[in-house]
């Protein structure tokens, strides 16, 4: 089994998997969370192409009406490092009961501002997943997390906890490859297409590494599909893995 956490930066405590210096620096960036020319600039860019893996996953485990508007109506979901709910809010539009969980009091407190503005009822909370008392979801969505957490192990075992019998887990991060190196981090924060510090490459985790762990954790993972980047295209799906891929996982039979 491959070791995960073999290329990550020294860890803290285990099983806590929130890294101060990572929810400081996030936390700056929450007033400008919502503006799609801002420091997330990217994520906004980012987000479609996430909700168009996520709506199929969805229509795929679910057998779901694929031309349903509300395809999460009757299911709860919970977005793990939501930030200011930038994916939390199109969940609630698709129907689901959704809670919303981050490390930076900052972020909840600018996702909860943008909710209630834009009529939408959703639960959220700052801390330590593993420390909330908060029961299990349909759908877990994880996306662009696992990356900054300090125990990687410890973080899917809680993702894990958190899903409830026949759910659906989500996940996307960067994967560790020479070209994230180059695009993610030299190109992307070198030209302020990201905010410079928000990745760091020796913490970014193949697909090999994910699928031991979510199987350690008793989970089965989909095979990945890739975000990749052209001038033509833009952000798009693709069967290219060397940037960033999203994967699904349930409970293993």
């Amino acid at each position: 089994m491959s070791d995960a956490t073999t290329h990550s930066r020294s860890n803290s405590s285990a099983g806590q998997t929130i890294r101060p210096e990572e929810a400081a620096h996030f936390g700056k960036l929450a007033k400008d969370w919502w503006d799609p020319k801002g420091s997330s600039a990217m994520l906004h860019r980012l987000n479609p192409v996430r909700l168009a893996f996520l709506r199929e996953a969805i229509d795929l485990h679910w057998g779901g009406d694929l031309a349903g508007r509300k395809p999460l109506t009757g299911k709860s979901a919970l977005d793990i490092g939501c930030g200011a709910g930038l994916l939390c809010e199109p969940l609630a539009r698709l129907g689901a009961d959704v809670t919303g969980v981050d490390a930076a009091p900052e972020n909840v407190a600018a996702a909860a501002v943008h909710a209630e503005g834009a009529g939408l009822d959703i639960r959220y909370m700052a801390g330590e997943i593993g420390s909330l008392d908060i029961g299990q979801f349909d759908l877990v969505t994880a996306m662009e997390v696992i990356e900054h957490v300090a125990d990687k192990r410890a973080f899917v075992a809680e993702l894990a906890a958190r899903l409830a019998p026949g759910g659906l887990l989500v996940m996307s991060t960067p994967n560790r490859t020479p070209a994230s190196r180059l695009l993610m981090i030299g190109a992307a924060e070198g030209f302020g297409l990201i905010p410079k510090g928000t990745h760091h490459w020796e913490d970014f985790i193949t697909p090999e590494e994910l699928g031991d762990l979510l199987a350690e954790a008793g989970l089965e993972m989909s095979k990945p599909q890739g975000i990749a980047y052209s001038p033509a295209k833009g952000l798009h799906l693709s069967s290219d893995l060397s940037l960033n891929y999203l994967v699904t996982a349930r409970r293993s039979t």
